[in-house]
């Protein structure tokens, strides 16, 4: 370390020296737990989009006619803007500066969020949510980078937990309030949440929150490794989606698969070579960091399909209005408020070890017990399940992040937060695609005979064998003028065959789960020093 940079080594929490003026120029400025709020307010409309989408789906493809992957568009588009571009995000907060890139991405996903609600058909709101996973990609990381870089060491442990709360509370509220807006208004109206949210998050923030950056960044960007890092996120997210409509087994996703090994070799040659490297590989040589980037993926591939197919059961197959719906999986969201700050605890006193391994133990029990439910399941023997997908994903949340960011040196924090929203986005687009492809599947295999078993004749069946698409939907076939006990009959063996793809997915699911378990061990709690602390 040379002496420029050692100067820059402090104690926990310690900013970089700057004089008394410059620190206290307007009151409140830098303040911790302020700026914890103003980063929270920014986070809190990432957190209702995850819900708020998740409520609205159905009634988006009743009035846009999406077929099933039209509708996994709706949230994959999303998550691939999310995922190419939140490493590049985080290197361009810690070179740019934090504040400055956090604050734009609060205008971008507000102002995003505004024009889904405007538009007028599937192919623009496909459009401006691939906006608004850019604009996420921007906010993400640097708000964790922020709170690297304002709280003390000892106490970083607890804002995460109170971060992780914030976006437990926008979860947990999100079913609800988007519930309300869609049955007493219109799908559009749960993006307009978002409005209100942006423009306190922006006035607050740029009073509060302190500049920070890198300042070892300053030299030349690593436009080849955002290049090719890009590219290579871009084919595998891409194989991924296209594999979800088509299968494995096609050729569009092969070649994206076979793009994607490429162009991450071609990254990794290249970040070694270079001076200044996007994504500094040295950072991966820490095993608790790598492990727990594999079980953030391996984590929330289960969790993301488990919520994208609860809405479509609770939904579709048991009638519910989005009201009911949305209170039904407060078990799952509202846990999440208490999760979290339990999580903050135990990652304090233990590491993150243990609160990896309960997540993903709570993961595994719930997606087995949920594979087990049946059509007419009573609410009795749903939310017992739905309470442990909450406590996982506080646990998962709050000590993965800090076994990645607390395991990188602190003026990496930007690429650290990046690296962690990526690993989520990244296992979300699995969870989504693969058990998607296991759904369809499934439904496919065996919907002529629950059509035929629930007393549909044979020649009707078959004639019915190609709406797999909206079966895996939840969504019965029934033709227009159908006689009552024949449209009885399809609903019936539709469901049947939708519930045969559930249990199968979800059961996948529990397995990746238990093999999470075995990543959290390798975990280990973070002791990096806190460097490239705030600047006015």
């Amino acid at each position: 370390m040379t002496q420029s940079q050692g100067a820059e080594v402090l104690h926990p929490g310690a900013p970089r020296s700057t004089a008394p003026s410059e620190r206290r120029a307007r009151a409140g400025h830098g303040h911790p737990w302020l700026t914890l709020v103003a980063v929270a307010l920014g986070v809190m409309m990432v957190g209702l989009d995850a819900t708020v989408v998740s409520i609205a789906n159905p009634a988006i493809a009743k009035d846009l006619g999406a077929s099933l992957s039209g509708l996994q568009w709706v949230t994959n588009a999303y998550l691939l803007a999310l995922a190419v571009t939140l490493i590049p995000a985080g290197k361009i907060a810690d070179r740019f500066g934090r504040k400055r890139t956090f604050l734009a991405g609060v205008v971008g996903f507000a102002v995003s969020s505004l024009l889904i609600g405007l538009s007028g058909g599937l192919g623009m709101v496909i459009f401006w949510r691939v906006v608004q996973g850019f604009a996420g990609a921007l906010l993400q990381p640097a708000s964790l980078a922020i709170l690297r870089n304002t709280f003390p060491a000892d106490k970083l442990n607890a804002a995460i937990g109170v971060w992780g709360s914030t976006v437990g509370i926008s979860i947990a509220g999100g079913p609800i309030v988007a519930g309300l807006l869609v049955e007493n208004v219109n799908w559009e109206s749960v993006f307009f949440l978002n409005a209100p949210l942006g423009v306190i998050a922006l006035a607050m923030g740029l009073w509060v929150i302190r500049e920070s950056k890198d300042e070892e960044s300053a030299g030349s960007f690593d436009l080849p490794g955002v290049a090719l890092l890009t590219g290579a996120l871009f084919a595998l997210v891409w194989g991924l989606i296209k594999a979800g409509e088509h299968g494995f087994g096609d050729a569009v996703p092969l070649v994206s698969f076979a793009a994607s090994v490429v162009l991450f070799a071609a990254f990794v040659w290249n970040e070694l070579r270079v001076e200044r490297p996007l994504l500094p590989l040295g950072l991966f040589r820490s095993v608790s960091l790598s492990a727990a980037t594999g079980l953030i993926v391996l984590g929330f591939f289960g969790m993301f399909g488990t919520i994208f197919f609860i809405t479509l059961y609770l939904q579709q197959v048991h009638g519910m209005s989005p009201v009911d719906a949305g209170v039904r999986m407060l078990p799952m969201t509202g846990i999440f408020i208490v999760a979290s700050p339990i999580a903050g605890v135990l990652t304090n006193r233990f590491g993150p070890r243990l609160p990896l391994a309960l997540g993903m133990g709570f993961t595994a029990a719930a997606m087995f017990g949920l594979s087990r439910i049946g059509v007419d399941a009573p609410y009795v023997q749903l939310w017992p399940w739905f309470v442990l997908v909450g406590l996982a994903f506080g646990m998962v949340i709050v000590a993965g992040t800090e076994a990645i960011v607390g395991n990188a040196p602190a003026h990496l924090a930007g690429v650290a937060g990046g690296l962690q929203q990526t690993a989520s986005q990244v296992g979300g687009v699995l969870g989504t695609s693969v058990l998607g492809v296991l759904m369809s599947t499934k439904v496919g295999d065996v919907l002529v005979e629950r059509l035929t078993g629930a007393g549909v004749p044979g020649g009707a069946a078959q004639q019915l064998s190609g709406q797999e698409g909206l079966v895996s939907q939840g969504v019965a076939p029934v033709p227009p003028g159908t006689p009552a006990p024949a449209a009885q009959a399809i609903t019936d063996g539709s469901h049947l065959a939708f519930m045969d793809g559930f249990q199968t997915s979800l059961t996948v699911a529990g397995f990746v789960a238990l093999v999470a378990i075995l990543a959290a061990l390798l975990v280990r709690r973070g002791a990096s020093p806190v460097e490239g602390a705030a600047v006015a």
